[in-house]
C-alpha cells in the first residue's frame, strides 16, 4: 500500500495547489457533502485551479454512508465524463473521506484522490491510514477497501465551523491515541477544557495524533498486527452505533468511541491490568464530556451479536485491543459472553443508564 502524505497546511490555496499538481489528471471532482457544501466549498472553490472542478454533494451524517450513496457518486461522476486518469477531491467529515474514497478506489478500477478533512474526527482519524467504506446491512464499514489518498490536506481553520458534538466527537478518538501512546500525552488530553476550546493548542494535538497513527500504519497497513491498536474501543462503540442506528436514535461515531473506552478499559482493569486509578481518571473525563448512551439488559444479547460481526474476529470469537497500561498495547484478546455481560454491567452503573 502507497504511503499518503500528509500535510500540516498554513496555506491551504497554495498546499492543495501543490497536492493537485502532482497528480496528472484530465478531470477534477469535489465531493462535498450538504453541510460542507455550505460552510467549506466556499473556503476553496474560487481557488483559480478549481475554476473547472466539477461538484458532487451527498446527504450529510452517517445515515447516507451506504450503497445507494456511493452508487450516486459514480454514477455522477460516469455522467460527467470522469476517466481513470480524473481527480477526486474529498472535502468533508469521516463519512465524505470513507465514502468518497471507496467511490474512487472502485470507479474505473481507482482514480486517485486528495482528502481535505473539515471535521476534527476526520483529521486525527478517518482520513488518515488508508481505509474506506460504507456502512452495509446494518453494520459499520462493512464494505470497503484498503486505499491511500494520494495527499491529505490538514487545515484546522475548518475546527471553527465546528459544533461543540463534533469537537468532542474527534476528540474522542485523539484521548484513545494519548492511551496507546504514552502517560504524558494522555495526560495532557485530560486536562484540555472541551468547553472552551483553545484552537492553538488543540492543533499541536492534532498533529501529535496524526504522528502517533502515522507510525502506526506505516509498522502495519493492513492491520494484521499493531494497527490494531488504533481498534481501542471500537469493538464495543461499533455496537453501540449500530445499536443506535436500528433504533433511530444515531450518535456520532466519537461519541461510541468514548464510551467504547469506557467498556474496553474496564475490562483492560480485569484482564490485563490496567491501573484502577488512570481507568477511573479516563472514565471520569468521558462522563463528564460525552454524557452516557442510554440501554438496559434486554439490549445485552443484541450488542453481542454486533460484536461477533467486528472485522478484527476470527472464527467467530470476539477480538478486542486492551492495554496493561498506558502505551502496553495487547492485541487479539478476547472475552466470552458472560465477562462481556459483565462489562455491559459495570458500563451501565458507572455511567448511570
Amino acid at each position: 500500500m502507497n504511503k499518503q502524505e500528509i500535510i500540516l497546511s498554513e496555506n491551504l490555496e497554495q498546499s492543495l495547489q501543490q497536492a493537485i499538481n502532482q497528480i496528472p489528471h484530465d478531470k477534477l471532482f469535489i465531493l462535498t457533502d450538504e453541510y460542507t457544501h455550505r460552510l467549506c466549498l466556499p473556503l476553496i472553490q474560487e481557488f483559480a485551479f478549481l475554476k473547472e472542478a466539477k461538484n458532487i454533494t451527498i446527504g450529510a451524517t452517517d445515515t447516507h454512508k451506504t450503497l445507494e450513496t456511493l452508487a450516486f457518486v459514480w454514477k455522477r461522476l460516469g455522467d460527467e465524463g470522469a476517466t481513470r486518469h480524473s481527480l477526486l477531491i474529498n472535502l468533508g467529515g469521516g463519512m465524505v473521506t470513507d465514502l468518497g474514497g471507496f467511490a474512487a478506489s472502485t470507479f474505473k478500477r481507482g482514480i486517485a484522490y486528495i482528502n481535505i478533512p473539515t471535521t476534527l474526527l476526520a483529521m486525527v482519524d478517518a482520513s488518515v491510514g488508508g481505509k474506506t467504506g460504507i456502512n452495509f446491512n446494518g453494520l459499520k464499514n462493512e464494505i470497503g477497501v484498503f486505499s491511500p489518498a494520494h495527499s491529505v490536506l490538514l487545515d484546522t481553520r475548518f475546527l471553527q465551523t465546528l459544533d461543540y458534538q463534533n469537537l468532542a466527537s474527534g476528540y474522542a478518538e485523539m484521548l484513545k491515541h494519548g492511551l496507546i501512546s504514552n502517560t504524558a500525552h494522555w495526560a495532557e488530553l485530560l486536562q484540555f477544557d472541551l468547553q472552551q476550546t483553545d484552537l492553538k493548542l488543540l492543533q499541536t494535538f492534532v498533529a501529535k495524533s496524526v504522528r502517533i497513527k502515522e507510525q502506526i500504519v506505516e509498522q502495519d497497513p493492513k492491520e494484521q498486527g499493531i494497527r490494531k491498536a488504533l481498534n481501542l474501543g471500537h469493538t464495543v462503540g461499533h455496537a453501540f452505533e449500530s445499536l443506535a442506528l436500528t433504533e433511530n436514535r444515531p450518535h456520532l461515531h466519537g461519541y461510541a468511541v468514548a464510551w467504547g473506552l469506557v467498556c474496553e478499559l474496564y475490562l483492560s482493569h480485569i484482564k490485563t491490568g490496567f491501573p484502577k486509578d488512570k481507568l477511573q481518571q479516563t472514565i471520569r473525563f468521558i462522563r463528564e464530556n460525552y454524557g452516557t448512551f442510554v440501554f438496559d439488559c434486554k439490549h445485552y444479547d443484541k450488542l453481542y451479536d454486533f460484536m461477533t460481526h467486528d472485522k478484527k474476529n476470527t472464527a467467530g470469537i470476539i477480538n478486542f485491543t486492551l492495554l496493561g497500561e498506558v502505551g502496553d498495547i495487547r492485541i487479539n484478546q478476547t472475552a466470552d459472553k458472560k465477562e462481556i455481560e459483565n462489562m455491559l454491567d459495570f458500563y451501565r452503573e458507572t455511567m448511570g443508564c
